[in-house]
């Protein structure tokens, strides 16, 4: 089994690459794949359109047999800019047992884990396929994880179980709300405000799509699952911005709407948006093109993804039970690629080193004992997948 040492040696080396979301993952993205190289791991990278971004999917073991385990992260990190560090965030800094740096928790912690581990999964006669999955843009709207299991899908690759390692505190997690997000832009006409007729009130009609936002968001409270984990039960709306105009006197042309859903079901996600086009098609732009054909109505989709839906007999919290000796699994508020495995076909739950809290701010930081704990539950993997 590895020692603390040598996983923190890998996570120093993972946290020195400033994998910002804004920018490139490339650099971690082969330094990881070199590493699962020489193990003889089969390695594949799938680049974005751009080409500055990759994600990585690795597999050891028989390849050939199907299904297995695949062991899930994300390598993007939320910038440091406006955050008051005590020391260089991209620079592993220790102390009083903690592990200083951006994405140490959020997560590259879970990550260095497992490739701490990775020497002694390629040292055992694996009976099932080992896969590692990194992706990239995690933080904004799970862009590579939708990708990559878009890319298995097209390959016939299915593993049978994901654990996703996000920070849990080593806490099993069956189920979260998933998180779309979406802008909406109305290009109208302006005028003189002393003539509304005359012109197309871009914020009028953004202020008429808004109350039918929330008179569906009513509507979702009493599609709540019978026995639903989450708190509140049901699928919520939020209004997160409203903009338009810009004088008492003139008729804005313009306004924007930035809104949100953390669906309990995926099927609310197209009861929302099918409704809400509805509106548009029919009652909004019929209005505002009367007065000018040209008006519009554009939907920017920032990021859509859907929960991990909890299962009554679900094979990935059977096996973080038995890997960590727990008796119970728990729902959380935030978002995990967890739901695009469950959405592939797998068993999928969440486990990793590292509290949430930590996350997103400044000076954030793992402890040796959360990462002692991952890598326990990763060596206990090993036996699993040797039987």
């Amino acid at each position: 089994m590895p020692t603390l040492e040598q996983t923190r040696a890998i996570l120093a080396d993972l946290v020195a690459f400033p994998t910002v979301s804004s920018d490139s993952n490339l650099e971690m993205i082969v330094h990881i794949a070199a590493m699962l190289g020489d193990l003889g791991a089969h390695v594949d990278l799938f680049h974005d359109d751009g080409g500055h971004k990759a994600n990585l999917f690795a597999t050891l073991g028989p390849r050939e047999a199907g299904g297995g385990i695949v062991l899930s992260g994300h390598t993007d990190v939320v910038p440091v800019t406006d955050q008051d560090w005590a020391t260089d965030p991209f620079q592993l800094h220790e102390a009083e047992g903690r592990l200083y740096g951006r994405g140490t928790c959020d997560m590259k912690g879970f990550i260095a884990a497992t490739l701490a581990m990775a020497p002694t999964y390629a040292a055992l006669d694996l009976k099932k396929p080992l896969h590692f999955a990194f992706t990239h843009d995690e933080e904004v709207g799970c862009l590579g994880g939708q990708a990559l299991v878009a890319e298995l899908a097209a390959r016939g690759i299915r593993p049978d179980i994901a654990l996703i390692g996000e920070p849990t505190e080593m806490r099993i997690v069956e189920a979260h709300k998933g998180c779309c997000e979406y802008t909406v832009r109305f290009n109208g006409q302006e005028g003189h405000g002393s003539n509304p007729a005359a012109g197309v009130n871009a914020a009028e009609a953004a202020v008429r799509y808004v109350a039918r936002l929330m008179d569906l968001a009513e509507v979702l409270k009493a599609r709540a699952p019978e026995n639903s984990p989450f708190t509140p039960p049901w699928t919520t709306v939020n209004l997160g911005r409203i903009a338009g105009g810009h004088a008492h006197n003139v008729i804005p042309g313009r306004a924007e709407v930035d809104w949100e859903m953390r669906p309990v079901l995926a099927a609310d996600i197209a009861f929302v948006k099918d409704a809400m086009a509805t509106h548009v098609r029919d009652t909004l732009l019929p209005a505002m093109r009367q007065v000018m054909p040209e008006a519009d109505i554009l939907t920017e989709v920032i990021g859509e993804v859907a929960g991990l839906e909890p299962m009554e007999d679900s094979a990935a919290r059977a096996l973080l039970m038995e890997l960590t000796g727990q008796d119970r699994a728990e729902t959380v508020p935030f978002a995990t690629e967890a739901g695009l495995f469950q959405g592939l076909g797998c068993a999928a739950a969440v486990c990793g080193p590292g509290s949430i809290a930590q996350a997103h701010k400044a000076d954030e930081f793992i402890s040796f004992d959360q990462l002692g704990q991952c890598l326990d539950m990763l060596q206990a993997l090993g036996d699993v997948l040797t039987r």
